[in-house]
């Protein structure tokens, strides 16, 4: 089993580090959120340990990142001193599986982590999806009631952009701002990929999912 381990006081990493070698367990460490990222971006890991508390990038904000950034499902243990419901309540919302408190013990540390490990990769990161359209952005799949659909880079992301909001409205300047930034396209080129967009996940089904409120701008409706 191989582990990442985050948190900015060293001798608690190393302390941990150095158990875990004991028990068979290969464990990288990072002292901050930033090189976290880093590391997850170039390994696989069984399970991360996460501190809150931390320079350049806290905890909750790293695990917001890697769920929906990094795209990825590695189950995730806070380690923390940090005890409130608040604190917990945030840390699940942004990603996290379990929750530990310091001081812990170790055994109790390897139990939680093979439970974990045991439990594998979450299967629901990367997904966006609302009634039956489902974004996989793992694999840039998308299929609405088990039908895949085709959509061009542009497509994908404003649909993106729709999925993130649903059912509320997005505005035309919304839009722009997610898929373009500053390179804003002509009001025809929009017009276009919204009119390819809404035939391609509306092809076939008696239901349209996507609408223009004139004046207001797009939404994906559930029904």
């Amino acid at each position: 089993m191989k582990i990442l381990i985050v948190d900015d006081n060293h001798q608690i990493v190393e302390t941990i580090a150095d158990y875990l070698e004991l028990e068979g367990i290969t464990a990288d460490c990072a002292y901050h959120g930033q090189a976290a990222l880093t590391f997850i971006e170039n390994n696989h890991y069984d399970v991360i340990i996460m501190d809150i508390m931390m320079p350049k990038i806290d905890g909750i904000a790293a695990v917001q990142k890697i769920r929906n950034d990094l795209y990825c499902g590695t189950p995730i243990l806070f380690l923390t001193a940090k005890d409130t419901l608040e604190d917990k309540v945030a840390a699940f919302k942004a990603g996290g599986d379990d929750y530990l408190l310091k001081p812990f013990a170790m055994e109790e540390l390897c139990l939680r982590l093979y439970a974990l490990a045991n439990r594998g990769p979450r299967q629901d990161i990367g997904l966006l999806k609302f009634a039956d359209i489902i974004m996989n952005n793992r694999s840039d799949e998308v299929s609405r009631d088990g039908k895949i659909i085709k959509l061009s880079r542009i497509q994908f992301k404003i649909l993106k952009v729709l999925l993130h909001h649903a059912p509320n409205i997005v505005s035309r300047q919304q839009v722009i701002d997610a898929v373009w930034g500053e390179e804003s396209p002509s009001s025809d080129a929009l017009r276009s990929h919204i009119y390819g967009l809404r035939n391609a996940i509306d092809k076939d089904f008696a239901a349209s999912r996507l609408e223009t409120i004139h004046g207001q701008g797009y939404r994906i409706k559930a029904a």
